[in-house]
C-alpha cells in the first residue's frame, strides 16, 4: 500500500468489503476515488442529484444485505443528500456516504464549500469520521461499514479532505513547498513554508491502515428463554396474528429461511415494508386488507420489527386484552408508545426461524394439531373479510371516474408482472393504491421510503435496484407530483444502460393533501397541478415515452413498455387518471 494515493486508499477499502458499484454525482473535493474505484472494477454511475445516489445506495443496501455506497462532494453536495440519508436512518438502512471536504489547512478560512459537516450529518447517522491523516482512510472507511451494520442498520458517513486523496507530490506542490518551489525569502515566507511542510508531514506520515478482511457483524441470536415465552403463549392462542415488517429481511440472504419458518407457524399474516412479497403472490395465510378489524379481534399479536407508530395508531389498534409480543433489534422501537408482554431484542427474521421450530417441538409434546389446522376457523373467518375487501376493489375498479381508473389499471398491470420484478414505490395517492393490488412476486422484491414517508425515492431507488438485479424487471410507480423529484434520473438510466419501467399516475394534482384539504377547508390552495406530457420529458432525456388516456389501451400499452425495456430501452408510461376517492380518509398524521 505504499505508494497510494488517499484515493486509492479509499477504493482499494471499498473493494475489500465487496463494494462493486458507487453511486456520485461528480466534483473535484471527490475525484481521486472516483477514478480509482473505476480503476479497480467497480462501476461508478454518476446521477444528476445526490439525493438520488443517497437512494441508489440505500436500495441496494436493502437488496443485497452490503451497505451501498454513495460520494459526494462537499458543501451543497453533501447537503443535497440530508433527506436521502435521514430516510436511511429512519428505515434503518445500512448505507456508506463519502463525502469530500475541503482540505485540511484551509479549513474555517472561508475555502469554497467549507462548511460543518460533521454537525450537519451527526444527527442523522450511526457514526461519522472526520479524516485527518491519510494513514486513517482506509480505517475509517472500514468502520464506516462495520458501525453502518452492526446493531440496528443505519448510515454513516466519512469526511475525506480533498488534500488527504491526491498523491502526495502534487498536494505539496498545490501548497507551494514541493519540489522546485521558488525558495522561501522573507523570514515570514520561510516560516510559512516551515509550517507547512510541518502540517503535509503529518498529513501524510506514519503506514497507512493495514487492510484486513470484511468482518459482517452478525445480528444477535435470539434468547433460549424468549422463545420459549413466546412458543408458550402461541400455543394458547385461539386468535394469533403476525404483522411483519422490514426488519425481518435485515439479513437478505436469509430471505428464503425467514418465508418457510412463517409458513410452518401457521399464522395469518400481514406484511408491511420490505417484507411484501415474502411469501410470494398468493400465499393462503398472507392477508391485504382489514388489517384494524383483525388486531381488533386477535387475541395474540405478534410484531417482527413493526413498532407502535402511527401505522398502528401508536399501538391503539391493538386491544388490550390481547398479549402483545414484540421482536425488534432497536431496544426503542421494541417499547415506542407500548411495552409489550412479551419482548425481544433481537432479529425478527432470526427469532422466527428459531420460533417455528420451538412451537412445532411445543405442539408435538402435548399431541396437538400443527399451528395452521388449529387456527383454521380464525384463518378462514380473516380470509373472508379479504374475499370481500378484493371483490369491492373489483366493482369500484369497474367504476367511470372520467379517466383511467387507478384500480382498473393496477387490477391489470398486476397479471403482467414478471416472476422477477421488482417494484418501487414513490408517491402518495395512486402508490397507496398500488399497495392494496399489487402483489410482490417474491421477497426483496418491493421497495418503499419506510416510515419517513420520503416523496423522491424513485428514480434512486430504481437506479440501485436495477444495478442489483440487471435480470429483474423493475417498475417504477410514481405520483405525478412525486416524479417532478427525480425524472432527471431518466437521463442517467439512458446513459448507463439500465432499461426501468416507469409509470407516471397523472390525475394532475397532489390528490391524497387535496382530497382532505379541499373537504375540511374548502379550498385546493397549492394542490393543483397540470396534466404534463411526462412521457415526452422522458423521451427528451433519451429514453421511451408512451400514454394511456383510456382503459382499453392499458394491456396493449404496457406489453409495449416491457418489450421495450426488454431491448435495453428505460420506457415511463403516462397513465392519465380520473379522479377516485378509494382513498378517502386515509391520510396519516
Amino acid at each position: 500500500m505504499a505508494g497510494m494515493s488517499g484515493g486509492e486508499l479509499v477504493a482499494e477499502a471499498l473493494v475489500e468489503r465487496g463494494v462493486e458499484r458507487i453511486f456520485t454525482l461528480c466534483g473535484g473535493h471527490i475525484s481521486p476515488i472516483l477514478v480509482a474505484a473505476k480503476a479497480r472494477g467497480v462501476r461508478v454511475i454518476d446521477v444528476r442529484d445526490e439525493a438520488s445516489a443517497a437512494f441508489a445506495a440505500d436500495a441496494t443496501s436493502r437488496l443485497t444485505g452490503v451497505p451501498g455506497v454513495a460520494a459526494v462532494t462537499a458543501g451543497p453536495g453533501l447537503t443535497n443528500t440530508i433527506t436521502a440519508v435521514k430516510n436511511a436512518q429512519l428505515a434503518q438502512s445500512p448505507l456508506v456516504l463519502l463525502g469530500g471536504a475541503t482540505g485540511t489547512i484551509l479549513k474555517g478560512r472561508g475555502s469554497l464549500q467549507d462548511i460543518d459537516q460533521q454537525a450537519l450529518l451527526g444527527p442523522h447517522v450511526k457514526w461519522q469520521c472526520a479524516v485527518r491523516r491519510v494513514r486513517d482512510l482506509a480505517p475509517a472507511v472500514h468502520r464506516a461499514f462495520d458501525e453502518a451494520q452492526a446493531g440496528v442498520p443505519g448510515p454513516t458517513f466519512v469526511e475525506c479532505p480533498v488534500d488527504l486523496l491526491y498523491a502526495e507530490p502534487l498536494v505539496r506542490r498545490i501548497y507551494g513547498v514541493g519540489d522546485g518551489a521558488p525558495p522561501a525569502r522573507s523570514l515570514g515566507e520561510k516560516a510559512l513554508h516551515w509550517y507547512l511542510r510541518r502540517h503535509l508531514d503529518r498529513l501524510f506520515g506514519g503506514v497507512p491502515g493495514r487492510r484486513r478482511q470484511p468482518s459482517p457483524a452478525a445480528p444477535p441470536e435470539p434468547e433460549e428463554r424468549d422463545l420459549r415465552r413466546v412458543a408458550a403463549a402461541l400455543a394458547k392462542a385461539e386468535r394469533p396474528l403476525l404483522l411483519a415488517g422490514s426488519q425481518t429481511l435485515v439479513e437478505p440472504q436469509r430471505a428464503a429461511a425467514v418465508a418457510a419458518a412463517v409458513d410452518r407457524l401457521g399464522l395469518p399474516v400481514y406484511l408491511s415494508g420490505m417484507a411484501r412479497g415474502l411469501l410470494g403472490a398468493q400465499h393462503p395465510r398472507q392477508l391485504r386488507h382489514q388489517r384494524r378489524l383483525a388486531l381488533r379481534d386477535a387475541d395474540f399479536v405478534l410484531l417482527a420489527g413493526v413498532p407502535c407508530d402511527f401505522r398502528l395508531d401508536y399501538g391503539r389498534h391493538i386491544p388490550r386484552r390481547a398479549t402483545l409480543a414484540s421482536v425488534n433489534l432497536s431496544a426503542e422501537d421494541l417499547r415506542k408508545n407500548r411495552r409489550p408482554d412479551l419482548g425481544a431484542c433481537t432479529a425478527p427474521g432470526r427469532f422466527l426461524e428459531r420460533l417455528a421450530e420451538r412451537l412445532a417441538e411445543r405442539l408435538a409434546e402435548r399431541h396437538e394439531p400443527p399451528a395452521g389446522e388449529r387456527w383454521r376457523g380464525w384463518i378462514d373467518r380473516l380470509r373472508r373479510r379479504d374475499a370481500e375487501r378484493e371483490a369491492d376493489i373489483d366493482r369500484r375498479a369497474e367504476e367511470d371516474v372520467g379517466g383511467v381508473n387507478p384500480l382498473a389499471f393496477f387490477r391489470r398491470l398486476d397479471p403482467l408482472l414478471d416472476d422477477d420484478s421488482v417494484l418501487v414505490a414513490d408517491g402518495g395517492d395512486f402508490v397507496a393504491t398500488a399497495s392494496y393490488t399489487l402483489r410482490p412476486r417474491g421477497p426483496l422484491r418491493w421497495l418503499d421510503p419506510g416510515v419517513f414517508g420520503t416523496l423522491g425515492v424513485g428514480g434512486g431507488f430504481a437506479l440501485g435496484a436495477k444495478v442489483a438485479r440487471p435480470s429483474a424487471e423493475v417498475w417504477l410507480i410514481y405520483g405525478d407530483g412525486s416524479c417532478a423529484y427525480s425524472l432527471a434520473e431518466f437521463d442517467t438510466c439512458v446513459r448507463h444502460r439500465l432499461p426501468v419501467i416507469a409509470v407516471v399516475g397523472n390525475d394532475a394534482s397532489w390528490a391524497q393533501i387535496a382530497r382532505e384539504q379541499v373537504e375540511i377547508l374548502g379550498d385546493d390552495c397549492a394542490t393543483v397541478l397540470r396534466h404534463t406530457e411526462y412521457h415526452r420529458v422522458a423521451e427528451g432525456y433519451g429514453g421511451k415515452g408512451l400514454r394511456i388516456e383510456r382503459s382499453e389501451a392499458i394491456p396493449e400499452v404496457l406489453a409495449e413498455a416491457k418489450r421495450l425495456a426488454r431491448g435495453g430501452t428505460p420506457v415511463l408510461v403516462d397513465v392519465v387518471l380520473g379522479r377516485s376517492d378509494f382513498r378517502k380518509g386515509s391520510i396519516s398524521m
